[in-house]
């Protein structure tokens, strides 16, 4: 595989400048995230208003394709539901293991070629995989508050 078709130039350019990383305040979802395999670590921090992110960023250290898909992640999540966040998880997950990619993805389609590189897959998935342990907890967290 062309080095040029992992590493587009919409990922290069979030690896060196990575959009929403920092801390994020006034955060009301913390969630911390590692690949043991290779070291990555990421904390991702979600501002939720009702069921609408309306903002993320991250903190951590990884490989140029963690720090990336997670500049892009962020970047796509703000002002969706939490619903249509996991749908896009699924969508971004389904792909990087060898689906089409939907059209809904946008720039994230940047990664599909990371699916033929079986050792980057979970750095690519690791700020997604967080996004769904995140909000399922917080989840559940409204669902055992209503009860």
């Amino acid at each position: 595989m062309a080095f040029e078709e992992i590493y587009r130039e919409i990922v290069l350019e979030h690896s060196r400048k990575p959009r929403n990383k920092g801390l994020l305040e006034n955060a009301t979802l913390k969630q911390k995230g590692v690949n043991a395999s290779c070291g990555d670590e990421i904390e991702l921090q979600l501002l939720l208003d009702g069921d609408v992110i309306r903002q993320a960023k991250f903190t951590g250290v990884g490989c140029a394709i963690s720090q990336a898909s997670a500049s892009l992640m962020t970047l796509a999540l703000e002002g969706r539901k939490v619903s249509e966040a996991l749908e896009l998880a699924h969508d971004f997950s389904a792909m990087i293991h060898g689906e089409v990619p939907k059209e809904t993805l946008g720039d994230l389609a940047a990664f599909q070629g990371v699916s033929k590189l079986h050792a980057r897959v979970k750095c690519a998935t690791l700020p997604w995989q967080t996004l769904e342990v995140a909000l399922k907890r917080s989840g559940e967290e409204v669902a055992a508050a209503l009860e």
